[in-house]
Parts: C-alpha cells; structure tokens; sequence
C-alpha cells in the first residue's frame, strides 16, 4: 500500500456542501442524552434531614448525545432525509430526547419505547463554573428483550431499502446492539450490496462484516487482536491498523487521532490528512459524532473517500471548540474554516528531538519530507518576522502577556482563588499564549476576553474588549520596549545587542542578491516601522514594513503573503519566510513556500531555544534554525550561494 500525506491543494467545500442535501442516511444505535447541570456554590445549604450540603442547580440543558449527536450533526450539515432507529425508555429522559430529535427535523419513526427493565440513557455532568464533577449515568443496566430486537432490526430493513448510507453506532455495552444484534445487521448487510454501511462501535467493532469502520487507534489495535498500553500508539503504527483492517474487510477505513487528524486506508493508499491548530480551549465530547456524521454525508452525496476525510477533519476541528455540550458542525462555520486551515505537520517529529536530522556540520535542521517539496529553489522575495527572529527588543513579552491574563481572569479573586483553580488559569493563559505567538497583539486580547467570560469569575459588566485590554498590555510592554530604546538612543547599547545573531548580515546577503526583503509583525505598525529604524535595517525593506493597524480582520502576515504572491505571480519555490511563531509558518506552507523556522533564544540572542521548536515544526517549518551564524550554509540551501 502507498503512504500519503494529504494536505488537499484543490479541495471544495462549497462543492461537497451543495452535494450534502442529496444523501439519504439512516442512523442505528445507542441513543443517549447528555445533561449538563451548572451548580450553584455562591451560597451553601445545609440539608435539615441528612446534614449534609446542598447541590444547587442554576441552570440545565440538554442535548443530543451518542448516535442522536450522529443525527444533529447530519441535519446541521444539510442532509435533509437523517432517519432514527434506536430505543428510549419510559421515563421524563425518554420523552426529551425523542423531543429533540423530531425539533431538529429527524424521522423518528424507526424510534421504539422500550417499558421494561429499559432506561434512556444519560450522562448527566455536574459543572461548578469550567470544572465538571463525577458524571451520573442512566441506562447503563439494560437489557434488551428479544421483542425489542426484533423490532428494531425490523426497523432498520425498512430504512435500509429507502437509504444510500447507514450509521451503525455502538456507544454502550448495556445499549442495543448486543453480539446477537450485530449478528442479525450482518445479515441486513449482506442482502443490500447497494447499501454502504460504516460502524461506529466502542467495544464489539471484531463483530461486524462488510462494513466500512470509522474508529480510533485504540479501537482498531482491538480489532487487530494486538496487546499494548492504553497511550503511545504512534502514527506508523495507526497507519498500519487501518491497512491491515482494510485488507482484511475489503471496505474503507477511517482512523480518527484526534488533534492528529485521520488516516483513511481505501484499497491499496493509505491517506494521512493533518490535523487542524486551534487556539481556542477545546472539548473532544462528541467529536467523534461530527465525524461519522460528516464522512457519511459525503460518501452517501459524492461517495468520494478522501474527500470524506477531509470534510470530516474540519467539520471535528469545529465541535472540539463547543464547550460543555456535544456540539455539531454548520456549513457556514465549515466555509469559515476554509479549504485550507492550518494543519499540525510532523507532531510525533515535534514533540521528540531524538529524530532530528541536521545538515552535515551544522546545526539546522532539515524537515526531510517537507523540504524535498522544494527541489527547484529560486527565491526572489523574503518575508521575515520581527520580533524574535530579527530584534529582541521585546524579548520576555510572554512574562508581561501572562500574569496580566491571570489577573484579567480571576479578577477580585486573585488573592483569594484556590491553588487548582489559579492553575488552571495559569495553565489556560500559557498554552492561549504559546499557540498565538505570533499573531496580532489584538487578536490575543480578544482570546483574553473570551477566556473571562468562560470562567465566569469576572462580573459581565466589568469584563473589558480586546482593545481595552490591550490597552494595560501595551502600557506595561511599551516601558519595557521604551528602557531599552533609551539606552540605543543614548550610546549605552548598540543595534546588534538586540538582534539575533547575524540578523543584520542575513538581510545585507539577501538585499545584494536583489531578494525584496518584507517585515511583517502582529505588532502595532507604527512601533514596528520605529523599532526597526532604531535597530539600523529598516532601509533594506524599502518601506515594506507591515503591523497590526488595530482590526482583528486585518492580518498583516497573510495580506503581505497574498499580494507579494499575486503582483508577482509567484511559485512557491519562489519566496521564503523566516519566522519564530508558528503564524507565518502557517500562512506560507497555506501558500507552498518555503518556512525556515527560528528557534532563538531571544536572552542570549544566539543558540537553541527547544521551547519554539516543537510549535514550528508543528506549524509546517522545513528548515529549522537557532540564529543565522552559519550563514554560507543556510543560504546554500536556499540556493543563494
């Protein structure tokens, strides 16, 4: 089987979503309902009977969870023919859930009441502001009587006739697709060859014939019969699930990895498709839904698999940002992702430096895979970031970003939060600001205030706007910047203590050999044209110096990348940029130019800073370097001897 990586160049969306109305989908399986229940801790109450505290309920919502989300996902995709079949019990849950599905437009006559020894199934979560306490199952003592099978197998041969794909969801073991269920569907999928068929099954996958599967590592290293530790399965090791699971099934094979994407195995390829970044907090509680969902759709409208892979990557990337709810995925927040997101590149390569490749003598390191992509190097134009990757004048930002989040988020309850809970801020504020490095300073402020809201510690009408706190940002930013510019102006310091090794020697090589030289920066524009000149290299950019003009819809990055590309109708081989934030490493490997990712140590101005080198390779980087000391080396490589 060949191996491929399948970052899609000419990929749809509108296409396949205009396809999406024409599929025809049943849904069979376990039909839960996820209750979320918001506590109220602001007063305690003691119970008179038990003397014991009292656990208010502020505020419940419910939604569609297990193959009811499948459903919810389909629709809200725009598949407008979504049938159920599944079982609910006599009870208050039963009646909500069945509710939820006819609200949202599914044909629910393939759903049956099941009266005895029957729950409808429910996680029901407490939350005490972001921290959900010990979840409360219903159903999971059921058991299934031979009537109720019989009925719904019944059911789903009905379905089956007036269907082009069904969904065969098993999510509980007490739920109803038993081992003698799953025998009888066989059967139901072996006399409709027309029919595809794809599983979603948790425990009893091994039980089903002549299906498509859509699983994760862990459920296919089940199916394989092969014994390990829950963790550490490894992206050649999934790859090699899936294939011998399709080999084995004749059927295609989709192996979700969560943050890592999916690997689909269809015939004799096997397809990698990347995972998507994202900044925001996530939630994976019902991604795994909005997959299925979305690779049934596409395989019952245009029956490509590939295509279904893709879709299903992005539409996932959207769920996981729906917190405390299942979540599904809109066309129209599909189209604001785009065709080309940005994709996590090489994570296993990122995260262990082990495997590291360097070029003979020196310390840069080659991506090997990506950077083969550049055979035919000539590059005319180079883009650069600012700060980091040529000045240091504001190195340690992150230690002035973070402390000023944690006090923006706990608000009046700095002095007084619990040690978990400040953590968790702590934590929440450093990973926001890890992934964003890079991008406009108001972009970041805006995450800042999402992140208040979240927590909920911060009164609605005390909570600032990006701009506001952008403002206390920049006043403690800017002293610092200031001191130190004073120093330059003053004599005390020269340019070069505040750039990064060879910086200035970098842009000289580059400007004789008539390369156009960019900057661009998620800084405001005025400070970047001002630091720029103070450090002595703003004339080798000739006046294209780009920043932040204070409108989150503005990015400097990606409008200098577009026009450079479009007024010279460049070639990716063609233009290069040099950046130490994972932001122009994405925009650039978007537009399929060469990436050259700074790790600088941005104290010592020269040497390897290991933090940054996982972003950037993550980030799509192909070539990975400490400073510019080795110079004649690197510009060998950009064939710029």
């Amino acid at each position: 089987m060949l191996a491929t990586l399948a970052v899609p160049t000419t990929f749809s969306l509108e296409t396949i979503l205009d396809r999406l109305p024409s599929a025809r989908v049943t849904v069979f399986g376990d039909f839960c309902l996820d209750a979320y229940w918001q506590l109220d801790e602001s007063e305690t109450e003691t119970s008179v009977e038990t003397a014991l505290p009292v656990r208010r309920v502020r505020q419940q919502k419910y939604s569609l969870g297990g193959a009811g989300n499948i459903v919810a996902n389909l629709i809200d995709l725009g598949v407008r023919d979504v049938k159920a079949i599944g079982a609910v019990g006599a009870d208050l849950f039963g009646e909500e859930l069945l509710c939820l599905l006819r609200k949202c437009g599914a044909d629910t006559s393939g759903m049956i009441l099941v009266s005895d020894n029957w729950q409808t199934m429910v996680y029901a979560k407490p939350y005490r502001g972001e921290i959900e306490g010990n979840r409360i199952d219903f159903g999971t003592f059921n058991s299934l009587s031979a009537e109720a099978a019989e009925s719904l197998i019944a059911a789903l041969g009905r379905a089956v006739t007036d269907s082009n794909i069904v969904i065969l969801n098993q999510q509980i073991l007490a739920g109803i697709s038993t081992p003698d269920v799953i025998a009888r569907i066989n059967r139901v999928i072996s006399e409709h060859p027309e029919t595809r068929f794809i599983v979603d099954s948790r425990e009893r996958g091994a039980l089903y014939r002549g299906a498509m599967f859509k699983l994760n590592a862990h459920e296919a290293r089940s199916i394989v019969g092969e014994a390990g530790e829950e963790k550490g399965i490894n992206g050649a090791k999934a790859k090699a699930y899936a294939r011998s699971i399709c080999r084995a099934t004749g059927q295609p094979v989709f192996l979700t990895r969560g943050e890592n994407g999916i690997i689909v195995a269809d015939g004799e390829v096997v397809h990698e498709i990347p995972g998507i970044q994202l900044i925001e907090r996530t939630d994976p509680v019902g991604a795994g839904d909005t997959a299925v969902a979305a690779i049934a759709a596409v395989i019952g409208s245009i029956g490509d698999c590939l295509a279904a892979a893709r879709f299903a990557n992005i539409a996932a990337s959207i769920t996981v940002r729906k917190r405390q709810t299942t979540g599904t995925a809109t066309p129209e927040e599909i189209l604001n992702v785009g065709d080309r997101p940005n994709y996590i590149y090489h994570p296993e390569l990122a995260e262990d430096s082990r495997q590291a490749e360097f070029v003979t003598g020196t310390e840069i390191e080659v991506v090997a895979d990506d950077w083969s992509l550049h055979e035919d190097v000539r590059i005319r134009h180079a883009i650069f970031d600012h700060d980091g990757t040529l000045s240091t004048l504001r190195q340690g930002w992150e230690e002035i970003m973070e402390p000023m989040m944690i006090r923006a988020v706990l608000g009046q309850h700095y002095d007084s939060a619990e040690s978990f809970l400040f953590r968790s801020v702590q934590d929440t504020a450093k990973e926001f600001i890890d992934k964003t490095t890079g991008v406009q300073t108001l972009i970041q402020m805006q995450g800042l205030a999402q992140m208040v809201k979240q927590f909920g510690l911060v009164a609605e009408d005390a909570i600032l706007d990006e701009h506001g706190y952008k403002r206390i940002f920049n006043a403690e930013l800017l002293n610092l910047v200031g001191q130190r510019l004073g120093k330059l102006e003053r004599g005390e310091l020269e340019p070069t203590d505040f750039q990064i090794k060879n910086a200035r020697q970098l842009l000289e090589e580059l400007h004789r050999r008539e390369v156009k030289l960019y900057l661009v920066s998620g800084t405001d524009e005025v400070d970047v044209r001002a630091e720029a000149e103070a450090l002595g290299y703003a004339d080798l950019f000739a006046g294209r110096i780009y920043g932040a003009v204070g409108d989150v819809k503005i990015e400097a990055k990606k409008i200098v990348l577009e026009r450079i590309i479009r007024e010279h109708d460049l070639s990716g081989h063609e233009f290069v940029t040099f950046g130490d934030g994972p932001v122009e490493m994405q925009e650039t490997r978007k537009r399929n130019g060469i990436c050259v990712g700074v790790a600088s140590d941005e104290v010592r101005r020269f040497g390897f800073n290991p933090a940054k080198r996982p972003r950037l390779i993550r980030a799509g980087a192909q070539l990975i370097v400490p400073d510019f000391s080795q110079l004649s080396a690197l510009l060998s490589l950009l064939r710029l001897e």
